[in-house]
């Protein structure tokens, strides 16, 4: 009991902790500080573990009360020296039967949300009475007694491709004002050249610059939930803001890839003016058609940039087509690394959560957001060839978006409203030449 006390005393001052903090930024109208946000974390992280330690020690109190009292309803009694000891249970009713005025799904209910420990303990003595006067009964014997068990740690999220080109970007932080990003791009540089004769005047070139806009977009969503299903579910206002945080995060990732760049969205990856192309044109695509023109889109951004490619971004059907293809004696084309292989086209890790593998030196990834409804045909994917430090994608803190939880909007419809919302910044026109796109027929659908 005493130590049961001072975690409850402790899990109370901590509670007080991080108020003060959420408080004193409201006070002054701001955003938490990271040292703030910092702090907050490690004060959640160590209020979870108290509440998991504080509900270990109930548990105990609740199984040893209960324990106490069942040894004072059973006696035992030893007949002969020679038969092993039994144990007789009194002529007490049972605790749950036809006449009895206790309900056992009624307890069940109390017993979990722990607002009735006398409930946890008629369900222990249940227990004990059925593993004592049934114990050949299985539980399919008592249908409407049993609670089903489900599994609420487990419950399945809708399936999304989450935001892998979004995390290939280099990933600056937000500043707290405005809603534009200004950035000097230069359009002539300054030139040198060799002096020809002594005293002579040396080669000049004046500079000269465009302005870059980025606009800061909004990507935001919210959903309606009941409160009989927060407070009387298990898990679900969870499920509803993981489920927010994931959209977000597969919006955000369809954006940089193929955002228009108008009607609130970023300018996207393959709308982005100034960048390399390629084109495969093919009724049936081929590995040997493919190749060359793979290539060439990698050697663009080399040529045109002045520095390398480092990523390949590949349609989830592009990539299995490539890692599918064999050669004239039916052996794969991509080898998995670990094989050692030589002379390959490519290897590969079809199991990979970063890069799936490399072609020609540079890494492959995979990304289910990006779009197969391009072309004539709407039926044609893209190979996106980038450098990935000039691709700039600017989020507050470290990505996450905010998370509310209102609870008075509806409050007449007893609705509780979860909103998650986000502001970011994109471009890929600082050096539109540090990306290389592959299209055409070839990418159709015909696979």
């Amino acid at each position: 009991m005493k130590l049961l006390d001072q975690l409850v005393e402790e899990r109370a001052e901590i509670a007080d902790a991080m108020s003060a903090i959420c408080d004193a930024a409201a006070d002054e109208t701001r955003d938490l500080s990271d040292t703030e946000e910092s702090n907050l974390k490690d004060l959640h992280t160590r209020s979870e573990s108290l509440d998991a330690r504080i509900g270990e020690l109930r548990d105990i109190q609740l199984r040893n009360a209960e324990a106490a009292r069942l040894r004072a309803e059973v006696t035992p009694t030893v007949e002969t020296a020679e038969k092993a000891t039994e144990v007789r249970v009194g002529d007490e009713p049972l605790t749950y039967s036809a006449h009895s005025p206790n309900s056992f799904i009624r307890d069940v209910y109390l017993a979990q949300h722990r607002q009735d420990p006398t409930a946890g303990a008629r369900i222990a003595r249940h227990s004990a009475e059925m593993e004592v006067e049934h114990r050949d009964v299985g539980t399919g014997a008592f249908a409407g007694l049993v609670v089903p068990q489900y599994l609420t740690d487990q419950a399945a999220e809708l399936v999304r491709a989450g935001r892998v080109t979004a995390n290939l970007c280099n990933r600056l932080p937000l500043g707290n004002d405005g809603m534009t990003i200004n950035i000097s791009r230069v359009t002539t540089g300054s030139s040198t050249a060799v002096q020809a004769t002594e005293n002579t005047a040396v080669d000049e070139t004046d500079m000269d610059d465009t302005l870059l806009t980025i606009n800061v977009r909004t990507i935001a969503g919210q959903q309606d939930v009941s409160r009989q299903a927060v407070e009387r579910g298990t898990g679900v206002d969870s499920l509803v803001m993981n489920d927010l945080a994931a959209s977000y995060a597969a919006t955000l990732d369809t954006q940089v890839i193929n955002g228009s760049g108008s009607s609130g969205q970023h300018l996207g990856i393959l709308n982005t003016s100034g960048i390399g192309s390629q084109t495969y044109t093919a009724a049936t695509a081929t590995i040997a058609g493919l190749w060359p023109k793979l290539i060439a889109t990698i050697g663009d951004v080399a040529a045109n940039r002045g520095l390398p490619c480092d990523a390949l971004i590949f349609a989830p059907r592009r990539w299995s087509w490539i890692v599918a293809q064999l050669d004239g004696n039916n052996r794969p084309l991509v080898l998995p690394a670990a094989s050692g292989p030589t002379n390959a086209m490519g290897v590969g890790d079809p199991a990979g959560v970063e890069a799936v593998g490399q072609i020609a030196g540079v890494p492959c990834y995979v990304d289910g957001n990006m779009p197969v409804n391009l072309g004539a045909g709407t039926d044609e994917d893209r190979i996106v060839a980038i450098r990935r430090a000039d691709q700039l994608l600017w989020e507050q803190g470290n990505g996450s978006p905010a998370l509310l939880r209102m609870e008075q909007t509806t409050g007449g419809n007893l609705t509780v409203k979860m909103v998650t919302y986000a502001y970011s910044g994109f471009t890929a026109g600082r050096y539109p030449t540090a990306v290389s796109v592959l299209g055409g027929t070839g990418l159709n659908d015909t696979l």
